[in-house]
């Protein structure tokens, strides 16, 4: 799968665990570090933690692997390295004060939106 389709992918399984905020940041262009940010909110560590370990399961079971993982003691924010896609799980707090939409402000902002609300 290419980097958008793992990027709409990792969307996705967010949701189902109930992320909240979900967007997808293209960031191809502006940087060589990575095509896309998958950022996206749970409200508590368990929340936090259950939305990261969908993402790993469901991806590993199509040999996904991350490269690098970062956050998995704290549950406060979880990195989950894919080389051409970086998702970020978040708590609120964290997300407000690591600010990346606004640190990468000229990407453009894809808002994923779960069709059952």
């Amino acid at each position: 799968m290419d980097s958008k389709e793992l990027a709409l992918k990792v969307a996705e399984l967010s949701l189902e665990k109930k992320a909240t905020d979900v967007i997808i940041m293209d960031l191809r262009g502006l940087t060589s570090m990575t095509d896309y940010f998958v950022i996206c909110s749970g409200d508590t560590n368990t929340q936090v933690k259950a939305i990261s370990d969908h993402i790993l399961s469901k991806l590993r079971e199509e040999k996904s692997r991350p490269l690098h993982n970062e956050g998995l003691s704290g549950h406060e924010w979880i990195l989950m390295d894919f080389v051409d896609v970086m998702a970020h799980v978040f708590q609120p707090e964290k997300r407000e004060f690591y600010a990346l939409e606004k640190l990468w402000g000229d990407a453009k902002i894809i808002e994923i939106k779960d069709e059952i609300q």
